[in-house]
């Protein structure tokens, strides 16, 4: 059933996988890597130059960084950032970084009450290949032209596009300003994305020399709208078209990539490690782009879950400010990590859209309650990046700012929500009756995956971890309702310098 690790270019599925598909036989195959010239970079469309310092409200010039060249396997050359080469375990740390390095952004609006930032994560457009098997290969010059009509931001034409410009809610009042200020000094950039772009593109070229029926999609925070700047890279690795056994098949295929990675492309791929989990993953970090990669086989789930998270990020305003204060905030807690038995992003993100879903005046709806259609579970992994441009904005009646936003969240999950016997669901709209599976009894949280219905909190396990849980949100809706002052409870100078 599996292919000889001493055969690097036979199929992995011969028999089966060479007949007709609807999804893996209609992909373009053996796709040049799309590789970035020194100009290319150095001409990246961020206006940081006449942008206000976030934390002296002065003026600031960025310091030129020097980019000394390095090469993929391919032997075309590229250009390493300027991240710090060290990192420790899942989240790679940024103190080299100075306090200024990342100044907030201001574009012209046509409204003068309305901050506007560029937009930092833009789709990338087919021809990255960030979303294989969307469109022919561009020798063909095909294109998908994306339904314009929705509010979440489209397929762009460039590797570097012109900056699209996002209104973000207007802060008037303190806490509000901090948690803005935050975002902005934090999102992830077009350049962060780029540099994983890149490596997805060299390794899906690598990777179908062994499997050449394979795609290599890049999905999670990078392309969902809550990346910063520091976010890792997901990869989700598609062989099939049917499902994987995650214990057997799964784990050998990951052996072949691990190989792959500790000989072949070793001059760029650094420590990779096979990770037997109950999803199994090969952990790497790329020497060029100094991001750390989570590499999955066939967990399609979180290529849909991308593209629903993302639509739900861009449909109202507040909702990724909010979101990667949160995140930020478990980091500094401590709470942030699933293999340590606490939160993770994934379960953050969750609970944040399940609180804005749950206010007495919504702030979001069920976007899978209310199109089915375009969030369908058995939808043709080729289509699911159209489903977020067809999703028009959704207009709250609640004009409840970030800061009352963000002190009502705590206040929901330390008083409000009943741990013992509720469910955060997402795709519901509201907490709902835990069910009596076995992967959701002896649970202390349980948190609905909107696809298929799995445990995204089941790292938590232990009554320790969940009390220290439940003790942070306690205390942070304490200090907050009294201080007002993000600084309480998050240090926002340190916050911003490690983004």
């Amino acid at each position: 059933m599996f292919p000889n690790p001493s055969n690097l270019g036979r199929p992995p599925f011969p028999p089966k996988d060479q007949q007709q598909s609807n999804f893996i036989n209609k992909l373009p195959l053996n796709i040049p890597p799309t590789l970035l010239s020194h100009q290319q970079i150095v001409d990246a469309r961020f206006s940081f130059q006449n942008a206000a310092a976030l934390l002296s409200g002065n003026l600031a010039t960025i310091p030129a960084v020097t980019l000394q060249p390095m090469t993929y396997g391919n032997g075309s050359t590229v250009h390493m950032s300027d991240a710090p080469t060290s990192f420790r375990g899942r989240k790679r740390l940024r103190e080299q970084s100075g306090p200024h390095d990342v100044k907030r952004q201001r574009f012209n609006s046509h409204c003068p009450e309305t901050t506007v930032v560029n937009q930092a994560v833009p789709l990338p457009e087919e021809r990255r290949y960030s979303f294989p098997g969307s469109v022919q290969s561009p020798l063909l010059h095909a294109h998908y032209t994306p339904d314009l009509t929705g509010c979440v931001p489209p397929l762009q034409d460039t590797l570097f596009p012109e900056p699209i410009e996002t209104t973000l809610p207007v802060a008037k009042d303190k806490l509000s300003q901090q948690v803005l200020d935050l975002f902005q000094a934090c999102q992830q950039q077009t350049c962060d994305l780029n540099r994983k772009e890149l490596c997805r593109t060299e390794l899906q070229r690598e990777i179908q020399r062994i499997f050449p029926q394979s795609r290599l999609y890049l999905v999670g925070s990078s392309l969902n709208g809550f990346g910063t700047r520091s976010s890792d890279g997901d990869l989700c690795l598609v062989v099939k078209e049917e499902p994987v056994n995650q214990k057997t098949e799964a784990r050998h295929i990951l052996s072949l990539v691990q190989k792959l990675f500790s000989t072949k492309l070793s001059s760029y791929i650094e420590r990779p490690q096979l990770i037997r989990a109950k999803v199994p993953i090969v952990k790497f970090r790329d020497k060029v782009s100094c991001v750390e990669f989570d590499l999955n086989v066939n967990n399609v789930v979180g290529i849909r879950n991308t593209f629903l998270l993302r639509t739900y990020a861009y449909i109202e305003n507040r909702v990724r400010p909010l979101v990667l204060v949160v995140k930020k905030w478990a980091s500094f807690h401590e709470i942030n990590d699933a293999s340590r038995g606490t939160l993770s992003s994934y379960s953050l993100v969750l609970m944040v859209l399940h609180y804005l879903q749950t206010l007495p005046e919504p702030i979001l709806p069920s976007l899978q309650k209310n199109y089915p259609e375009s969030f369908d579970p058995a939808m043709q992994l080729r289509l699911v990046h159209r489903a977020p441009c067809t999703i028009p904005p959704y207009f709250s009646k609640n004009g409840s700012s970030l800061g009352d936003l963000l002190i009502g969240f705590f206040k929901y999950y330390a008083t409000e929500f009943d741990w013992s016997h509720q469910m955060i669901s997402v795709r519901e709209a509201k907490a709902i009756p835990r069910p009596d599976g076995t992967e959701w009894r002896n649970k202390f949280i349980c948190v609905e995956e909107p696809f298929d219905g799995t445990n995204t909190a089941r790292a938590v396990h232990e009554k320790q971890k969940f009390d220290m849980i439940r003790g942070e949100f306690l205390k942070s809706w304490q200090v907050l309702r009294e201080k007002k002052d993000l600084n309480c409870i998050l240090p926002l100078r340190p916050a911003m310098q490690k983004r």
